[in-house]
């Protein structure tokens, strides 16, 4: 912290303004770094003290406060032990997510909902802000494909564990003669990108179309043609926004997702290409099937990555994705001092 300040007081610091905002931003998440620090010292100091109190007087009101300090402070190291395995370049930033339903018709639609309604939610507990860029609803049920954003400190290195397609096998609710049915869905987080990474889109490359946004009904679907399609043709990306009102809003919006995408897409083809050279191969494809939600014959969810199963299917589909997040975490952090040592 003390060398990122020297530094800003040089004359020449803001000669280069894309560099300059660079070494804010790791200012920025040195701040952040020394005041988790500070108050998990501030905390240890708190409940040394409560202890020490403990062990001279038999007091349930004592013991009872104690309790939720030392609650407070395991939750915290816990989120530190989090932070600790997300080392990627990006994994401080903002995420976009994007949700996607297989083949299979209302029933895959349907699944792509709830993981929907189960990211909102996990991202809701995170304290992180969320935003709906695009929806395009089912005809039946479900949802068509879903864009969300997710402002938050490490939002993108925790949501990168969920990369990949996600399974269910349940009882149909649309079967009128209950058969099992599989879905299947998948699920690509971005790292939201600024400005001080450059990535090049020629206009000529860019197919723009303008649309009314849909919805529910009410007074939130426009009546304007506010909405925007962008088709990336040399890739075949293709991003829609429609949360804002603004048509201007909405282009921006889409740019910037568009952008992610691309960063993302050349992010991933050099990986490749170095595996390719080092005559690796890699655990994790983006079209590979990382965890099965089991809801009939039993109930368990298993991440085929780590082999790990949860048995508390309700709470998972109801947000509580921190257990699997940091196991995929931790196996992969040990996957990659292993491959390291080697």
């Amino acid at each position: 912290m003390k060398e990122l300040e020297l530094a800003a007081q040089a004359p020449e610091y803001w000669a280069d303004n894309r560099r300059a905002k660079q070494e804010q931003e790791k200012m920025h998440a040195a701040q952040s770094d020394l005041a988790l620090a500070r108050e998990l010292l501030d905390l240890r100091q708190d409940l040394a003290t409560s202890h020490e109190l403990l062990g001279a007087e038999d007091d349930q009101e004592l013991l009872g406060d104690f309790e939720r300090k030392l609650a407070g402070a395991v939750h915290k190291l816990d989120g530190l032990d989090f932070r600790r395995m997300l080392s990627g370049p990006f994994d401080r930033n903002n995420a976009i997510l994007n949700i996607h339903p297989g083949a299979g018709g209302t029933e895959s639609q349907d699944w792509a909902q709830m993981l929907l309604r189960m990211y909102t939610r996990w991202a809701e507990a995170q304290g992180f802000q969320v935003g709906l860029l695009d929806l395009q609803a089912g005809e039946e049920a479900g949802i068509k494909n879903a864009t969300l954003k997710i402002d938050g400190e490490w939002a993108y290195g925790f949501l990168r564990s969920e990369k990949g397609i996600h399974r269910l096998v349940r009882i149909s609710p649309f079967d009128s003669n209950a058969r099992r049915h599989t879905s299947f869905a998948s699920v690509e987080p971005f790292p939201e990108i600024d400005d001080t990474i450059e990535v090049e889109i020629a206009e000529k490359d860019l197919k723009i179309e303008v649309f009314r946004a849909s919805g529910a009904g009410g007074q939130h679907v426009n009546r304007t043609e506010s909405a925007v399609r962008m088709t990336h043709l040399p890739t075949g990306i293709v991003v829609s926004c429609q949360n804002e009102r603004s048509q201007i809003k909405n282009r921006a919006l889409a740019m910037q997702v568009l952008k992610a995408r691309l960063f993302a897409r050349a992010q991933e083809e050099q990986k490749e290409k170095m595996a390719s050279i080092a005559g690796e191969k890699k655990d994790i494809n983006f079209g590979s099937q990382i965890r099965s939600y089991v809801l009939h014959p039993y109930r368990q969810i298993k991440d085929h990555r780590t082999n790990q199963e949860y048995h508390k299917v309700e709470d998972v589909l109801d947000g509580d994705l921190d257990p699997l997040i940091r196991d995929y975490l931790r196996h992969h952090s040990l996957s990659v001092e292993a491959s390291h040592a080697g």
